[in-house]
């Protein structure tokens, strides 16, 4: 089994997991498409690929917008003319009490880590559907299984994310020979906890994850590429 020259997209790259796996992909010779809303480092992972000799496509991309979505896969039909692979990586946390009430950061939750995968998935699946063949990867989380107090929204987005992979694999899996993976890693040192906007809670998380042994990225960009 290989991934050489396999077109594979990834969201959220421009960081963490997200950042690891492109590159980790790119090294296992696969063409990465690499989005994510800050363009700064989104050019510095693509110059790094590059440097490898990897075969690279970088745009801005805020999966919260449907066109903006489309536009990018557009891009990738454009450049390499299909795709094998998409990594539904982009993700916030702004954990936070429910009684704060903070409705806005619940809504952005939602469409981060929620909404875009469906967008990113809409914009895909007609491709890897007329090709009979594809893999979509879904980046959810153990907190998907287990609720912590202060994390509720969080963790009904990465419960939603298991549950739509779920669905997704037993529909794109008979006929269609798509696969769906999703993983779910536990607690990974990357940039989430600067979503978190209540000062005391950033501090008593980070004083928690100080404690654990984290996971690395490159841990769960090792299992997407094994996957």
């Amino acid at each position: 089994m290989t991934i050489k020259n396999k077109i594979a997209i990834i969201t959220g790259a421009s960081s963490g997991i997200g950042y690891v796996t492109a590159f980790t992909l790119s090294k296992a010779g696969a063409k990465v498409a690499i989005g994510a809303r800050r363009t700064d480092r989104l050019k510095q992972l693509e110059n790094e690929i590059k440097k490898c000799g990897g075969d690279v496509l970088s745009q801005k991309l805020d999966v919260t917008k449907k066109d903006e979505c489309d536009t990018f896969v557009n891009q990738v039909i454009k450049k390499w003319g299909t795709i094998d692979i998409l990594v539904n990586n982009a993700g916030i946390m702004p954990i936070s009490l429910i009684e704060n009430l903070k409705v806005n950061e619940w809504e952005h939750m939602v469409d981060v880590n929620f909404r875009g995968v469906l967008y990113c998935t809409a914009a895909v699946l007609p491709y890897l559907k007329e090709k009979k063949s594809g893999h979509i990867v879904n980046v959810s989380s153990t907190a998907s299984k287990i609720v912590f107090p202060s994390g509720s929204i969080y963790c009904a987005t990465k419960r939603a994310v298991t549950a739509f992979s779920e669905g997704l694999r037993q529909e794109l899996g008979p006929g269609l020979n798509i696969r769906v993976t999703c993983i779910m890693p536990g607690t990974t040192e990357t940039d989430l906890l600067n979503s978190i906007t209540d000062e005391s809670l950033k501090k008593m998380v980070g004083e928690s994850i100080k404690n654990t042994q984290s996971l690395k990225p490159k841990d769960i960009a090792d299992a997407i590429l094994f996957a």
